[in-house]
């Protein structure tokens, strides 16, 4: 719909006209007996068509410009705002370790990645309102979405993740120290990095204490989500026999950077229980702030103006032309 956020301004097309009306010189009253003339006059004369179009002209001309000094503006549908958003940072694990199908996904074995993915995708969907980022790691880490309220782009960016695209080991430090990098120059915000991994740490440049650190200087609270189950039956030699493929979790380590950070460490053996992680998730952190329905705001106010500005030029250049006219029959 169209709206006006000055329409009080409306006022003046009234009081213009009105104000020069009563300004203007009035003809002086005489008390003697008024004569008629015989002959016509001037003002007994009908008015011309070219007269009568120049009014029309300029009534035009003074309508647009009321119209955009009103400020007209387009209001878009409501959008729900939140009047203060969470800022979190999702750290995935892309090692080779992700490879190992020991979860189950409606019925069927799927490989850890894709199993986060599924979780994961939906707890972002419930994230209405939060500003959300993405850190992909292995042999190093990387930004994969800076933080940002276009929650479809950071669903479809993970969903696009593939293992061993940045190596086969686990730097686990350095997803940390990187989400420390982009959180530590906003300080009003609620700053919340949630760590999956399956492994322990094994590459990169920052050890996991120090970016454990780091997170306490700049406090950043640190969920971290150990990933894999305990324990799958395999074929061998001798008969089938049971192992554990989560062997090399590092959960002492995990669960002390979680703690000193003032977040939690969990344990996901199967696709259920990291469900259930996100679930206890969004009631540890729910969306801040009350909603609120914001209606964008386009301004219009440079059409009618733009209008006016094109009748004035078209105005000024007719007169030009009809001055010319009269110097050539003039000659």
């Amino acid at each position: 719909m169209i709206h006006f956020a000055w329409p009080w301004l409306a006022l003046a097309w009234f009081l213009a006209p009105l104000l020069w009306w009563l300004r203007r010189p009035q003809p002086p009253h005489y008390s003697t007996l008024k004569v008629a003339h015989l002959e016509p006059t001037h003002s007994n004369l009908p008015s011309s068509p070219k007269r009568r179009w120049l009014r029309l002209f300029a009534l035009l001309l003074w309508s647009l410009l009321i119209i955009a000094a009103c400020r007209p503006q387009w209001l878009g549908e409501p959008v729900q705002i939140r009047s203060e958003a969470r800022e979190m940072m999702l750290a995935v694990d892309l090692s080779g370790s992700m490879e190992i199908a020991d979860m189950q996904l409606e019925g069927y074995e799927t490989n850890r990645l894709d199993m986060v993915k599924h979780v994961v995708s939906d707890f972002i969907a419930r994230r209405q309102g939060d500003k959300l980022g993405l850190i992909l790691f292995a042999d190093t880490a990387y930004v994969q979405s800076p933080i940002t309220y276009d929650l479809t782009s950071v669903e479809q960016l993970l969903d696009e993740a593939q293992l061993r695209l940045i190596g086969e080991r686990t730097a686990i430090g350095d997803a940390v120290a990187l989400a420390v990098k982009r959180f530590r120059d906003n300080e009003q915000s609620n700053k919340i990095l949630i760590l999956l991994t399956d492994g322990q740490n094994t590459a990169g440049d920052v050890s996991p204490e120090q970016a454990r650190r780091l997170a306490v200087y700049y406090g950043i609270k640190v969920y971290a989500i150990g990933v894999g189950a305990e324990e799958v039956i395999v074929d061998s030699f001798f008969g089938k026999r049971k192992v554990n493929p989560s062997r090399d979790l590092d959960e002492g380590m995990l669960r002390r950077l979680a703690e000193t950070t003032g977040g939690e460490y969990f344990r996901a053996r199967s696709t259920e229980e990291l469900e259930r992680i996100y679930q206890t998730l969004d009631a540890y952190e729910p969306v801040a702030g009350d909603e609120q329905l914001r209606r964008p705001q386009t301004e219009l106010f440079y059409w009618p103006a733009g209008a006016a500005l094109v009748l004035l030029l078209v105005l000024r250049l007719s007169q030009q032309l009809a001055s010319l006219r009269r110097l050539n029959h003039a000659n």
